[in-house]
């Protein structure tokens, strides 16, 4: 079997640590049959762009794949992806019979890992898949929201926001996946306490074209008694209020680490902070009170 492609190995430790996968000094770096190569089963990707897919087909044939894949060998005699299922599907597109890779061993956690964070680090998720990806992190390897967010470049807010889109029943899911609803829409879903309710609105809000700031207003009022679910919804706010809001809720929820809900009031805003237990709270005001003192 001939050698690697010429300069296949250039810069390796640098392209992988793109993905969140480290190079290690007993890779064993080789051409490998694409037909040998099995997707990875708990890959948290769903769904590929096939118009995106048929272009780098077609970018890889004149160039060949230059970046490696990632693998790990199972029984058989075959490898299963670790990371870089979108160049081996395009390279199959192409019809490559071969394609560079990166042979390690790892255990089940270790491929896990590296899949969830080469694909959250590199690809364009939807917001379920995003979130699908971080409770995997969470409820599988036993990483915490906050170890999830630095694996991944997130906050611990917004790794929780995206574990509480998993919440949604799974029409609302499906909206969101297809991108007939945003992830505001899903968080604005998440204000309706009842889940038929929170099935209904996600329809209707796709179906007519709602903003998210309509979609909260009837989210809340789904929640108050029936006569008051016939209340219209808030009028919609200015496109700059709205990003102000938004901009206020991520700065301080970065800087306080707590879910944080910003909405405007009159010529001002009013800021809730949430907590998943009292001993958060409390951990808050302490950190802040020794801040205040310093």
């Amino acid at each position: 079997m001939s050698g690697p492609a010429r300069g296949m190995g250039r810069g390796l430790a640098a392209i992988l640590s793109v993905s969140g996968v480290p190079a290690d000094a007993g890779d064993d770096l080789r051409m490998l049959p694409v037909e040998l190569i099995v997707p990875n089963r708990k890959q948290p990707r769903r769904s590929f762009d096939e118009a995106a897919l048929e272009a780098l087909a077609g970018s890889l044939r004149e160039r060949g794949v230059l970046q490696p894949v990632l693998v790990r060998p199972v029984a058989g005699g075959t490898y299963e992806l670790v990371a870089g299922e979108r160049r081996w599907r395009a390279a199959r597109i192409a019809g490559l019979q071969s394609v560079p890779a990166l042979v390690r061993d790892r255990d089940d956690a270790e491929a896990l890992e590296a899949a969830l964070i080469e694909n959250m680090a590199r690809e364009d998720l939807n917001p379920v898949e995003e979130a699908r990806a971080c409770a995997a992190l969470v409820e599988e390897l036993g990483l915490t929201r906050e170890s999830v967010g630095l694996r991944v470049g997130r906050s611990r807010v917004s790794v929780t926001n995206l574990l509480r889109l998993l919440d949604l029943p799974d029409e609302a899911l499906d909206l969101l996946e297809r991108g007939e609803l945003s992830r505001g829409h899903g968080r604005a879903l998440l204000l309706a306490t009842d889940h038929g309710e929170r099935r209904r609105l996600a329809h209707s809000a796709a179906a007519e074209g709602w903003s998210v700031r309509v979609l909260e207003g009837r989210a809340r009022a789904a929640n108050a008694p029936a006569a008051a679910s016939k209340a219209k919804p808030a009028p919609a706010l200015h496109a700059d209020q709205q990003a102000a809001a938004e901009q206020i809720a991520d700065a301080l929820g970065g800087a306080l680490g707590v879910d944080v809900t910003v909405r405007s009031r009159g010529s001002g805003y009013r800021v809730e902070l949430a907590f998943d237990d009292p001993d958060e709270a409390l951990a808050l005001a302490r950190r802040l009170r020794r801040r205040a003192v310093a």
